[in-house]
């Protein structure tokens, strides 16, 4: 019996080096392949990631979910905590915004100018492994205190995971970079890192507190909390835990999801109606996106990535823009109004997830109070896109004109895409799991795969959600475009987009 568990233990060790192989690599790779590019890197992660778990399954290397290799589904689904990092940046650009302070503050380093691989420099390297052990440590953290009855499988090795992901990510501070006092920037790292777990147990227990009322998800309230204190707390200085998580933090989660969603390839296509599904996910990429673009050029009168890039990220909640526009991809007007952008939406999500809830226990879409908040999405559209035109390039108008875009869109493009669902042969689980993928959406994403609509929806989400990121070239090339053109967004090829997306809405709901 000793010496089984010491072979067990043993191969916990092995699959960790494992899963830091697969991971690590594929996200410096990425960002090698599009340097200087104007892609962005969680592109090539997509396709690194679904071609590895599809391979895996292929060469009889491990079965669909990827089951022999349990660490990567653990990292897959710590979603959550790469998100509260970018509600709590959202909640102190927020504050400012209102409060009409300027944006800007005095930062505590100056990254390491030496560059580690083509692409990433050392700096922007520590982040990444600081990103993937704190995943891991917090994750380990976080599962070992809710589950304190467990003691099976990967659930005996919490602690351990625990321990060595939270120890590691302490040690990992880049010497060569330029920090004004690295004591105080130690300790900012500890501080957030106990509040990341804070807030994770809190929005749990609100969670499971409320669950017999109404089925919010955890993500909802760990939104919340965390935007509540980026607001309180507006001028933290971010330590290097946060610096890491917002820079690092949505690759590394998205690499291990596309790994689980390649293995599942091959099963999933045996499902009735994967086809609509696969088809709606991908051309609602097309019609979601340049749709909204479409409006804002049209009506705005603005083609400019500063109002485009977090605009859509915002209210779409887009998983791949988000990530360009944090990690500064599209210039650093962008980046500081993506955070802000991505949270306002959240506060609709009230009526998205409790809808939703009601849905899910229903079985099908709770139509009349869907209907109202599609109106009400249309209604701030149009407000939006009228302040905007009216802006003037004035930042602060600018600004509130894309709150406004990002809730009332977010309401379009999550509701009206469901109501549009309805008419399509596909179940109400899988419609979610649909307008998810069809709008990357990160806040959907986390509620299917946290179980909201069911196990089978859970299990199916890394694959549905990974596949239309395959048309992220398109938009990527776009933005890229625009970069080279004074942040103008080229307009016919936009209009052309928008066309040819309503086209393949269109028949993935009433052909296929």
């Amino acid at each position: 019996m000793e010496l089984v568990q010491q072979l067990s233990q043993m191969q916990l060790i092995n699959q960790f080096w494992l899963l830091m192989a697969f991971i690590i690599p594929m996200v410096i790779l990425s960002r090698m392949v599009v340097a200087g590019t104007r892609f962005s890197p969680i592109l090539v992660i997509v396709i690194f990631g679904l071609g590895l778990g599809f391979g895996m399954v292929e060469l009889g290397i491990a079965t669909p979910g990827l089951p022999e290799f349990p660490l990567v589904d653990f990292l897959s689904r710590t979603t959550i905590i790469a998100l509260v990092v970018s509600f709590f940046v959202g909640g102190q650009e927020l504050r400012k915004i209102l409060s009409k302070q300027e944006l800007d503050m005095e930062d505590i380093v100056v990254p390491s100018k030496e560059e580690m691989f083509l692409g990433t420099g050392r700096t922007q390297f520590i982040f990444i492994l600081r990103s993937f052990f704190l995943l891991v440590g917090l994750e380990g953290f976080f599962r070992m205190a809710i589950e304190p009855g467990t003691a099976e499988g990967i659930a005996l090795y919490y602690p351990i995971l625990a321990l060595l992901g939270l120890a590691v990510s302490f040690l990992l501070i880049d010497h060569k970079a330029q920090i004004q006092d690295k004591k105080v920037y130690m300790q900012k790292g500890v501080i957030e890192t106990v509040l990341l777990l804070v807030i994770l147990f809190v929005s749990f227990l609100i969670a499971t507190a409320v669950q017999p009322i109404i089925a919010l998800p955890q993500i909802f309230f760990a939104m919340l909390i965390s935007s509540a204190l980026g607001a309180i707390f507006q001028n933290w200085t971010y330590g290097p835990t946060i610096r890491a998580l917002l820079f690092a933090g949505i690759p590394v989660v998205l690499a291990a999801n596309f790994m689980v969603g390649g293995s599942r390839i091959g099963d999933a296509f045996a499902i009735e109606g994967m086809n609509s599904i696969l088809v709606y996910g991908f051309f609602g990429q097309l019609f979601w996106m340049f749709g909204g673009i479409a409006l804002i050029m049209w009506f705005a009168r603005t083609g400019h990535i500063r109002n485009l890039a977090p605009g859509m990220a915002g209210s779409l909640s887009h998983s791949g823009l988000t990530g360009a526009c944090t990690a500064g991809d599209f210039g650093q007007v962008a980046a500081k109004r993506a955070p802000i952008m991505i949270n306002i939406p959240f506060f609709g999500h009230i009526f998205v997830f409790s809808i939703l809830a009601v849905s899910a226990d229903n079985g099908a879409l709770w139509i009349w109070p869907t209907a109202i908040i599609v109106l009400i999405g249309l209604a701030l559209t149009a407000l939006a896109l009228k302040n905007l035109r009216a802006a003037n390039g004035e930042d602060f108008k600018e600004v509130k004109a894309l709150m406004q875009f990002s809730f009332g869109w977010q309401m379009m493009a999550v509701f009206g895409g469901l109501v549009i669902l309805t008419f399509s042969t596909i179940a109400f689980d899988y419609t979610t799991m649909a307008q998810s993928s069809a709008i990357s959406h990160f806040g959907l994403f986390a509620a299917v795969q946290g179980g909201m609509f069911g196990t089978e929806a859970s299990l199916l989400i890394p694959l549905i959600f990974s596949m239309p990121f395959l048309v992220h070239p398109i938009v990527f090339y776009m933005f890229g475009k625009a970069l080279d053109n004074n942040g103008e967004m080229p307009r016919v090829p936009v209009y052309a987009m928008a066309l040819v997306g309503v086209a393949g809405v269109s028949a993935a709901i009433f052909v296929l």
